[in-house]
């Protein structure tokens, strides 16, 4: 046999006609409706709302530019550039010079001299 259990209404009576339920009532039936706007309105003509569309197309069509752009003439991009093309050429020693490798250089380059 069921066990019939009885639902009581606690804590204090309702007054359906307050104006705080009555608000309650129109936002319920707003959001039921998707009608209901929260925050800030969105200007589709802003500046910012426009800019995000364009980043939004380009990630799609995979040109997206993020950063500052780089300058070539700049010392950093041409010291970068010499280091490179020494690399492609076999020039570019790596790790640290050893003692024997730094006297062998200055004999080459006439700096130590027996005299």
């Amino acid at each position: 046999m069921k066990k019939v259990v009885k639902v009581e209404n606690r804590g204090r009576k309702v007054n359906p006609n307050s104006a705080r339920q009555i608000r309650l009532k129109e936002l319920e039936a707003k959001r039921a409706s998707g009608e209901l706007r929260r925050g800030r309105p969105v200007d589709s003509n802003s500046t910012r709302q426009i800019e995000m569309q364009r980043k939004a197309l380009n990630r799609i069509l995979g040109t997206e530019l993020r950063g500052r752009k780089v300058d070539p003439n700049s010392a950093r991009q041409i010291r970068l550039a010499e280091l490179d093309a020494k690399r492609a050429n076999g020039e570019l020693k790596r790790g640290r010079p050893s003692t024997i490798s730094k006297l062998v250089d200055m004999i080459n380059n006439g700096e130590l001299v027996n005299s």
